[in-house]
């Protein structure tokens, strides 16, 4: 029993939020042990990354990697998080496409990507950094 932690112990071990692991254990494929106050438990032997972080969706979904910078001076930049989106994808077997914008980033193809996501086409999101997404 020296083996098992709370959820938020166990969601910074897997680099995850406690919702993900809320949802994998619902789904099953995390299971923990509840106390009985009703809190999570999991056995940290038992953590593994896999089981949090494997995609559910159909591979046929594309991802979409988005690649942003505000102002023209950081061009180079953009070419370089194009390039590492790239190879990430690649690397991961994903059809992709990227979305590269220049500007505050509300209107760089933000409603090409919003329909993409509503129209459930694609099934991942990449980014170098979260800020290269949205500004806010």
């Amino acid at each position: 029993m020296k083996n098992l932690v709370p959820i938020g112990r166990a969601a910074k071990m897997l680099g995850v939020s406690e919702v993900t692991l809320r949802r994998r254990d619902s789904e099953g494929k995390l299971p923990s042990i509840k106390t009985e106050g009703r809190h999570r438990r999991y056995d940290s032997a038992k953590l593994k990354p896999e089981a949090v972080h494997k995609f559910d969706f159909a591979d046929d979904r594309k991802a979409i990697a988005c690649a942003r910078v505000s102002s023209h001076g950081q061009k180079p930049d953009l070419e370089c998080q194009k390039q590492a989106l790239e190879l990430f994808c690649s690397k991961n077997g994903w059809t992709f496409e990227i979305i590269a914008g220049l500007g505050s980033g509300v209107n760089y193809r933000l409603e090409k990507l919003l329909s993409d996501v509503l129209d459930d086409n694609a099934g991942r999101l990449a980014a170098t950094r979260k800020d290269r997404l949205l500004r806010f």
